[in-house]
């Protein structure tokens, strides 16, 4: 019998859809590579048309190139374009969560006695969207449904924050946290708080913050609306098979 290894796949948002499944195990020959697997996937489930699909890859919760040699056990995380652990009794300061979001609850997490400016910046869901090129069509949103990769996500906000207080040492502390399932018109999809001595810089660094959990974290959103639904997808992470 020619021996193999496992190796465990994982889909999010509309890869998970159109396979019409979240995870997946499958049998390869050792030293498989990613781009064996996302062959051997192609054409186990025709109907994803993978080919024709943008996305990334991660291999345990890393991103990866396609020529990544495989292990035993080995995760592989389908990545579609992005829309983005503390002790007992300590504040988490980067948290992918599907409860309601709270500015005072994330206030506390970054303010202490030596921190005298704080910026917040909330995120909330958008009941009509008008497009950026000024045409008059409207866009009109009944909700909005975010999933998230939890585990690569989280370390994605941490790698953000650290990036944060590398470009402004001023900054004493930074939390973002980011709400996942279905949420309505008016709740708060995301919140970014940044504390330091003084309000100098708190400010770029929000705008910074939000902007990368845009670009690297693994956080999509669907647009449930009058017309139908549709996953948001940015223009990163494209991959040809």
């Amino acid at each position: 019998m020619t021996p193999t290894i496992t190796v465990r796949i994982r889909a999010f948002a509309g890869l998970r859809e159109a396979l019409g499944l979240a995870e997946t195990e499958m049998a390869v020959a050792p030293g498989a590579s990613v781009q064996d697997v996302l062959v051997a996937l192609a054409a186990r489930y025709p109907q994803a048309r993978l080919d024709d699909r943008r996305f990334g890859i991660a291999v345990n919760r890393a991103y990866a190139p396609l020529s990544t040699a495989l292990s035993e056990g080995d995760e592989i995380a389908l990545i579609p374009p992005v829309s983005g652990g503390a002790g007992a009794g300590v504040p988490r300061l980067y948290e992918i969560t599907d409860r309601p979001l709270s500015l005072d609850e994330v206030l506390r997490r970054v303010t202490a006695p030596d921190r005298g400016g704080v910026t917040l910046f909330a995120g909330t869901v958008r009941g009509i969207t008008r497009p950026q090129d000024g045409s008059a069509v409207e866009i009109a949103t009944d909700y909005l449904e975010y999933e998230a990769y939890g585990e690569m996500a989280e370390e994605a906000l941490a790698r953000i924050g650290a990036e944060v207080q590398a470009r402004w040492p001023s900054v004493s502390a930074i939390s973002i946290v980011h709400r996942v399932g279905r949420l309505e018109v008016g709740d708060i999809a995301v919140i970014v708080a940044v504390a330091a001595a003084h309000r100098q810089d708190t400010f770029d660094a929000c705008h910074y913050a939000i902007d990368r959990i845009k670009q690297i974290a693994p956080i999509w959103k669907k647009e449930v609306g009058p017309d139908g639904a549709v996953w948001v997808e940015g223009p990163e992470s494209t991959i040809t098979l």
